[in-house]
């Protein structure tokens, strides 16, 4: 004879088995969403990667990181640059940041240690609000260690160590293979290295203006040329003409390309990728949805990729300068 459930307990069956359900439905769902976007392709994968000189996909060595870790490493590079060190130092300071920080710029640490070096004011680095500006905190990295004698030739854990003077030195030595990988595209050695697929999770708009004035503060105020004045109209029925080419340049930041080290034989070619990598890196932060230099152009979600000789592509831009798109 069937025994009696009482309804509390059927109560408590029947929600145990909506749970359940409940359950599978968001493991489905989950496992849909992993296969449209990773399965599908690498291409849809936000964040960015570097490769060595010889990575092609499944060869050499590969280092991932975030949009924010990228762009953040940009500026350590473009700041290195700018006051003529080589790229050892850019490495050595890569890795400290790394350890210290992982490249992201943080507001807490040891004691009052601050942002991407974990630079201390009561030690004499600078303001909180200095500290907590990539551009000044790399600066002050630089400056340091321009100071330390023959630090390029010193192994760097070293290096980094006279400079920040930290509780754990040989800390350094795990990030240099990743910090190198990272300078030698940044600097613009290895071509067409970097590549990034930001998420375009915000709405804002734009603005070219921003553009070039983070060009001018990473790079410093040479790197763009001094701005003409408006071409005067010829009244010759060329307005329409005049409107057009206007709106495409209000869409696109054009920087010549000017060896930082002239006496680098490939200092033109180096220079081109090492502000093309930068645009790349900070792709996010900016709002850029192409960057083209000599016959490469990378697109967000898509990479880097030749341009055809049938124009079917668009033009690049040759070695003679950087264009950097902006999304719309």
């Amino acid at each position: 004879m069937p025994r009696n459930v009482s309804p509390a307990r059927r109560h408590t069956r029947r929600s145990r088995l909506l749970r359940v359900t409940a359950a599978f439905g968001v493991l489905a769902a989950l496992g849909g969403y992993l296969t449209v976007k990773y399965v599908s392709g690498s291409r849809v994968t936000e964040g960015c990667t570097v490769k060595s000189a010889d990575g092609s996909p499944g060869q050499g060595r590969t280092y991932r990181l975030s949009p924010e870790q990228a762009s953040n490493a940009a500026t350590i590079s473009a700041v290195g640059t700018s006051r003529g060190m080589p790229e050892r130092a850019v490495t050595i300071a890569l890795a400290t940041a790394l350890q210290e920080s992982a490249l992201r710029n943080i507001d807490h640490g040891d004691r009052d240690s601050l942002g991407l070096f974990q630079q201390r004011p009561s030690q004499g680095w600078g303001t909180e609000k200095q500290i907590l500006d990539p551009v000044y905190s790399a600066g002050e990295f630089y400056r340091h260690l321009a100071e330390v004698p023959g630090y390029s030739r010193l192994p760097l854990t070293v290096a980094a160590q006279r400079v920040q003077r930290s509780g754990f030195p040989q800390a350094y030595a795990k990030h240099e293979p990743d910090a190198a990988l990272l300078a030698a595209a940044l600097t613009g050695r290895t071509p067409a290295a970097l590549n990034c697929t930001p998420p375009r999770t915000t709405a804002a708009k734009a603005d070219a203006a921003k553009v070039r004035a983070e060009l001018v503060r990473d790079f410093g105020k040479d790197v763009l040329p001094a701005e003409r004045p408006s071409a005067r109209r010829d009244g010759k029925g060329t307005a329409g003409a005049s409107a057009t080419a206007t709106a495409t340049a209000a869409r696109t930041v054009s920087v010549p390309v000017r060896a930082a080290r002239a006496s680098e034989s490939d200092a033109p070619s180096r220079r081109g990728w090492e502000l093309a990598h930068w645009a790349v890196a900070r792709s996010e932060a900016l709002h850029l949805d192409e960057v083209a230099y000599a016959d490469r152009v990378w697109r967000a979600g898509d990479g880097w990729r030749t341009v055809r000789t049938d124009g079917t592509d668009g033009k690049g831009p040759g070695t003679s300068e950087v264009r950097m798109g902006l999304a719309p």
